[in-house]
């Protein structure tokens, strides 16, 4: 088939690669997504807690912990999952990630992350809007709690922080704790109300509102493989079912699968994977969650859905494209049902997904430095759906030569060049 032409192919259509597209679109340029499946979200931006974070002052850091990581030696935890199998594969990339996670390097991390997530809900917000989304979207922010007097003591400390940033956090004991979600139950330390954020009842649902949005407004979703990019020229080309596509400027935003396309073309970024599940149950009798829970002795979220009460599980350290080994559902179910009434499953087996992380827990956004026209928008480890908007703003600006809306260092490909 002859090449088709357009100003710039978005590579992948999660919720980064869709927001992305937007703003490209919106700043004047024609855009078309590439990706293997044939509708937005058909990955990681399907399963996660629903949350769009508006309280998160620091990343996920690297547990330091001893008695927690010897637990997690020992894959005794609900928290946390690795594969013997993989440890010499993944053991460079957690001793980056471990690195990274204390003194000035994490400093410079919670710097860096600040300005996208005081970004985030405006601009999803405003995708919102153009998107006809809102009854996708609950306004009641996410309860974290606490087990252990320890876990409670630091979450003040660091609500503390936070408030200080500007953040809403209260403190809630048992009473208001009950008044706002009735159904929790069991021996609490304490409980936190992020009240910044908001939540959604099905992730992959508002990104494909979104997707919509870029359809309608004269965009392309075109399946093709993505490892068939190409530099030709002045530009790019890449394979896809409706024949050859050419374009100047070509956007990596292929989350966890980013390195089969970057590592082609000449860069070792060290992007990792942290791989999780979920599983929806029903919940018992008439209880029900008006929001998004977080255990964070237990290291799990229930999540209202659209398809019952979702079940999210911790990290596990495995290959990227390893078989699922779903153990860390079983061990949290059962944690879980001490706080909450949950039913039986409501499908029959459980969603794997995998976060794509860098060790500083920054995202990658702006150009390869290697090649004119190639750009990296990935990275955004438990945060992609909260900074895809935000992340893809930024991007379109650096694309088209606009004013950064924020500074764009911390997030250069070539801090680890």
């Amino acid at each position: 088939m002859s090449a088709s032409q357009v100003d710039v192919v978005v590579l992948g259509a999660g919720m980064v690669g869709v927001s992305a597209a937007l703003h490209l679109q919106a700043a004047g340029r024609s855009v078309a997504i590439v990706d293997r499946h044939p509708t937005p979200a058909g990955e990681t931006s399907y399963g996660n807690s629903g949350v769009i974070e508006g309280s998160v002052i620091e990343p996920h850091y690297f547990p330091r912990d001893l008695r927690k990581l010897w637990r997690y030696a020992r894959n005794a935890t609900s928290e946390a999952n690795y594969h013997l199998s993989a440890l010499a594969s993944v053991a460079p990339w957690l001793f980056a990630y471990w690195r990274a996670g204390a003194g000035e390097a994490a400093a410079r991390s919670a710097r860096g992350l600040l300005p996208l997530i005081r970004a985030a809900i405006p601009e999803h917000d405003a995708l919102i809007a153009q998107a006809d989304a809102e009854h996708l979207v609950r306004r009641g922010g996410w309860v974290k709690l606490y087990r252990s007097e320890p876990g409670w003591a630091k979450a003040k400390a660091d609500a503390e922080r936070a408030r200080a940033a500007g953040m809403r956090i209260d403190a809630l004991d048992a009473a208001g704790l009950a008044a706002l979600e009735p159904a929790l139950r069991g021996a609490l330390a304490g409980a936190m109300h992020m009240r910044d954020a908001v939540s959604v009842q099905d992730p992959g649902d508002l990104a494909a509102a979104y997707g919509r949005l870029f359809l309608a407004r004269g965009g392309r979703h075109l399946v093709g493989d993505a490892r068939s990019l190409a530099e030709i020229g002045q530009g790019w080309t890449v394979s896809t079912g409706a024949g050859t596509l050419a374009a100047r400027d070509v956007v990596v935003a292929l989350g966890p699968w980013s390195d089969d396309v970057f590592r082609a073309l000449g860069y070792r970024l060290p992007l990792g994977v942290k791989r999780g599940y979920h599983l929806h149950y029903a919940a018992e009798g008439n209880a029900t969650l008006a929001r998004p829970v977080y255990d964070a002795d237990g290291g799990f979220v229930l999540a209202p859905m659209s398809r019952g009460v979702r079940l999210t599980t911790g990290a596990e350290f495995a290959r990227r494209d390893a078989p699922p080994t779903p153990v860390q559902i079983d061990k949290t179910s059962a944690v879980a049902r001490q706080i909450f009434p949950l039913g039986a499953p409501v499908e029959p087996t459980p969603w794997l997904g995998r976060r794509p992380c860098l060790p500083d827990m920054l995202p990658v956004i702006g150009r390869g430095w290697r090649h004119r026209g190639l750009w990296f928008d990935f990275g955004h480890q438990h945060l992609g759906l909260t900074l895809g908007p935000a992340s893809g703003r930024l991007l379109a600006e650096l694309v088209t030569h606009a004013e950064p809306f924020i500074d764009p260092a911390p997030y250069r490909a070539e801090r680890f060049a």
